[in-house]
């Protein structure tokens, strides 16, 4: 049976996406968008694509991001325009990618404290939102430009302490798996993100190749360290069809395309 969550149980929580051999970037247009809808507080660092690309992709989801960022609700990161500014534009304070100016890249506390800044309790008349979310994507990325696999760790802990502790806020974070074998940071990154995740979703190709009716399944892992032994983990396996406005699951064997 499918485990059941409280409005409790829901707070606090760190959601890994992966994706191995396919797009798994459907995941973060949901939850983006979920979240948005549910009237949190959303800080995205999006560092695999630009900001109109997501906007496109929500207004077909029910959300517009432009709006969402305009009344405060969404605070975006662009990583792809702001790795130009890092480089082009004096900055007056250290820069959330600052760490791409410096020959030997330590840290990552300039984008930790943008995170920390984006979601900070404000006392004023602003909107009152249900909790505050950091969503990252891709954060294998940081890897590409440079990080190590245990600075970007440290960064995730330092989130976690913040959003899910302090604030008792969520975070979603896609991590993409590349198969290889030599890439021993990304191993790290992912095993290391994935052992203090609650929830995992991981998005998989066939193994047959590509198919048009069935686009890959999605593995799906509950981790619920409160319960015994028995309960604690819970996994199930869909497969799914990405479609113009939606996604649709079903069972193993049971597209509509073989029924």
């Amino acid at each position: 049976s499918r485990p059941s969550l409280s409005l409790t149980e829901i707070e606090g929580k760190l959601t890994l996406l992966c994706d191995a051999k396919t797009d798994g970037s459907f995941l973060v247009h949901h939850f983006l968008s979920f979240y948005l809808k549910a009237n949190c507080k959303v800080c995205f660092v999006a560092l695999f694509q630009s900001f109109s690309h997501y906007n496109i992709v929500g207004q077909k989801l029910g959300v517009n991001l432009t709006v969402a960022r305009e009344r405060g609700q969404l605070v975006f990161l662009e990583g792809l325009k702001s790795a130009v500014d890092v480089f082009f534009q004096t900055q007056e304070e250290p820069h959330p990618l600052q760490f791409l100016r410096e020959a030997n890249a330590g840290n990552l506390k300039p984008l930790f404290e943008f995170v920390r800044e984006a979601l900070k309790p404000v006392d004023s008349g602003e909107a009152r939102w249900t909790y505050p979310v950091l969503l990252v994507d891709d954060l294998s990325v940081l890897l590409s430009l440079g990080m190590g696999a245990v600075a970007v760790l440290d960064f995730i802990h330092y989130c976690r302490a913040t959003v899910c502790w302090e604030l008792k806020g969520n975070m979603v974070i896609l991590v993409h798996d590349s198969g290889d074998v030599e890439d021993e940071e990304n191993d790290i990154l992912l095993n290391g993100v994935s052992h203090q995740s609650h929830l995992i979703l991981r998005a998989e190709g066939l193994a047959t190749g590509f198919c048009r009716d069935v686009h890959g399944q999605l593995r799906i892992l509950w981790r619920r360290p409160s319960q015994p032994t028995a309960q604690r983990d819970q996994s199930l396996t869909y497969q799914y069809k990405i479609q113009d406005k939606s996604v649709s699951f079903f069972a193993k064997g049971m597209s509509p395309a073989v029924l």
